[in-house]
């Protein structure tokens, strides 16, 4: 039986496939970004009820999602928001954890859009509505009035994502690494001090 023999990259392939793998690794966040979502604004507020939440997202609807939602298949867009206080001993502590969901799905008997927020609801008949929607939080109430005490510091949390896992089992299978369904931010942080009158700064 004659040897084995097995070919050895020589020291400029090894370079070239190392650099070219570089290359790719770095290109991966640009290409997962690219029908993504990015946060604009975010700013924290007094109110009546408490502390509110309003934020812009920059965001795009693949035709991959829209084409679902017409066949049928409701999506569901997340909003999520944490205040945390940093422990040096342990964990942090997470003060709030809030949560707010909106289901976008189509009649197809009245060739509209429905987008459901909170037990509320509203018609759209255009997709460009859609996403001005899901865009925009206004007057969320993340903490009621008293609930946070004078001279408190907080690290505050954000982000938006598609939430896939409400979405039916052969869905989420075609969802895995795909660009179309591509659409969750990065958690965006600050601080936020609460001011002698139970509002931030």
């Amino acid at each position: 039986m004659s040897p084995r023999t097995t070919s050895r990259k020589t020291p400029w392939q090894a370079w070239l496939a190392a650099t070219l793998l570089a290359f790719f690794l770095s290109t991966l966040p640009t290409i997962a970004n690219a029908e993504g979502v990015q946060l604009t604004s975010v700013k924290l507020e007094n109110s009546d009820d408490g502390i509110e939440l309003n934020a812009d997202f920059e965001l795009q609807l693949s035709t991959t999602m829209l084409d679902t939602i017409r066949r049928g298949v409701p999506l569901y867009f997340v909003v999520e928001f944490e205040l945390t206080r940093a422990r040096w001993y342990w964990l942090d502590d997470i003060a709030i954890r809030a949560t707010r969901e909106r289901r976008v799905s189509y009649a197809p008997l009245t060739e509209q859009y429905r987008v459901a927020t909170a037990g509320f609801s509203q018609n759209i008949t255009n997709a460009e509505d859609i996403k001005r929607m899901l865009s925009r939080v206004r007057s969320w109430t993340i903490a009621e009035k008293g609930k946070l005490k004078p001279g408190e510091k907080f690290d505050a949390a954000i982000r938006f994502r598609l939430d896939t896992a409400q979405l039916p089992k052969p869905f989420q299978l075609n969802t895995f690494g795909s660009r179309e369904w591509n659409l969750s931010s990065d958690w965006h942080r600050w601080t936020v001090v609460i001011n002698k009158d139970g509002g931030v700064n």
